[in-house]
C-alpha cells in the first residue's frame, strides 16, 4: 500500500473571473469541472487540468471572498508545475514577459530547471522540467498553448513548518513517504529543504518541506493553498488508509465520497491540511469528456438543490 504521488491540489480564488482567464488563457489548462465546494455551496470548486482530468494534473480553487493570504510557516508556500525540457522552460519566460507575468528567470534548484511566477493574487508558482518523469497527460487541443510546451501536471509541493520531527514521523511512519535528499534555497535561510519522495518517486511523487523555525504561522486567504491531495490508486488501498490513520490515533474526517473521488483527510502537526483521494471515478462520471467544464456539474446529493446554487453563483466568462 503506497501514495503514488500528488492527486491535486486546492488554492483559494476572491476574484474568480480573473482566475478563470489566468488558468485556461495564460497556462493554457482545461477547466475540466465547474462545480462547487460541497461543504460550502455558495462557492464554485473550479478544477484546471490536462485535457481529460487526469489525476496528478489537477489544481483547483474555492471561489472565497477573502483578504490576500499573509504568508509565513504552516502552510503549503509553492506549487510546481511540470513541464517538459528547457525549451518549453524558455518558451514559458518569454510568454510570461510578453504578458507581463511576475516571475524571475530560468534558473536550476535542485538538480532541476525551474521558472518561479505568481498568478494575479500572489499564489507562489514554479514550471520545473520533469524530465519526461510521471504519466503522460493527455494535451488539450483547444488551449492557446502549443501541446508540446502545456503544463503535464503537478509536480513538488513545498511546505513550511517550524519544526521537522513531528511532520516527518507522520510522513515516514504514517503515509509511508521516505526521505530521498537535501538541498539549500536561499528563499529559507540557511535551513535546508527536505525532500521526501512516494511510489516510484519523481518530481510527480514529490513533497518538500521547508524548516523555517522563525516564521510566523500563514494565515489562509486569496492566493493561499488550502490543501493538498495524494493519490490512491483504487477504492481496496482508500479504506485501507483509513484504517491506518486510525490505528496510529491521527484524527480525521472518515470516508468522503466527492462522488468523482473518495477522500480522507487530516492534519499533519504543523496543522497543514492533507487529503488521501482515489484516482476514480474521474470527471466523466457525469459528463460527456468533450464537454467537461462547460456548465455547472453537481453530485447527485446536491441536484435537488440546482436551482437554489446556480442563483448564488455569479458567471465566470
Amino acid at each position: 500500500m503506497q501514495l503514488t504521488g500528488i492527486h491535486h491540489l486546492t488554492a483559494v480564488s476572491a476574484t474568480i473571473r480573473e482566475n478563470y482567464r489566468f488558468y485556461t488563457g495564460t497556462l493554457g489548462m482545461r477547466l475540466v469541472k465547474r462545480s462547487v465546494n460541497q461543504d460550502d455551496v455558495s462557492a464554485y470548486h473550479l478544477f484546471y487540468a490536462d485535457a481529460v482530468g487526469t489525476p496528478g494534473t489537477d489544481l483547483t480553487f474555492f471561489d472565497w471572498k477573502m483578504p490576500r493570504e499573509r504568508r509565513g510557516s504552516h502552510s503549503i508556500v509553492r506549487t510546481h508545475l511540470r513541464v517538459s525540457g528547457a525549451a518549453s522552460l524558455d518558451w514559458w519566460a518569454r510568454r510570461f514577459t510578453e504578458l507581463k507575468v511576475p516571475g524571475a528567470s530560468v534558473a536550476e534548484r535542485d538538480g532541476r530547471l525551474t521558472l518561479d511566477f505568481e498568478d494575479p493574487e500572489g499564489q507562489r508558482l514554479s514550471l520545473l522540467d520533469d524530465g519526461g518523469l510521471g504519466d503522460a497527460p493527455t494535451p488539450w487541443d483547444r488551449s492557446p498553448v502549443p501541446a508540446e510546451h502545456q503544463v503535464r501536471g503537478l509536480g513538488p509541493i513545498v511546505l513550511s513548518v517550524t519544526a521537522l520531527r513531528g511532520t516527518d514521523a507522520v510522513l515516514t511512519r504514517v503515509m509511508g513517504l521516505h526521505p530521498i535528499r537535501q538541498y539549500a534555497h536561499p528563499e529559507y535561510a540557511e535551513h535546508a529543504v527536505h525532500v521526501y519522495g512516494m511510489g516510484a518517486g519523481g518530481p510527480h511523487a514529490e513533497l518538500h518541506v521547508a524548516v523555517q523555525p522563525d516564521l510566523a504561522p500563514a494565515r489562509l486567504g486569496a492566493g493561499g493553498v488550502h490543501h493538498v491531495a495524494f493519490r490512491t490508486p483504487n477504492e481496496a488501498e482508500y479504506h485501507q488508509w483509513r484504517e491506518r490513520l486510525e490505528s496510529h490515533g491521527v484524527p480525521n474526517s472518515g470516508e468522503v465520497d466527492r462522488y468523482y473521488f473518495r477522500s480522507l483527510y487530516f492534519r499533519e502537526p504543523a496543522g497543514v491540511l492533507f487529503e488521501i483521494a482515489t484516482d476514480g471515478p474521474g470527471f466523466a462520471v457525469d459528463e460527456d469528456p468533450a464537454r467537461l467544464g462547460d456548465s455547472v456539474a453537481l453530485p447527485p446529493f446536491l441536484e435537488p438543490r440546482r436551482e437554489s446554487i446556480l442563483a448564488g453563483l455569479e458567471p465566470i466568462t
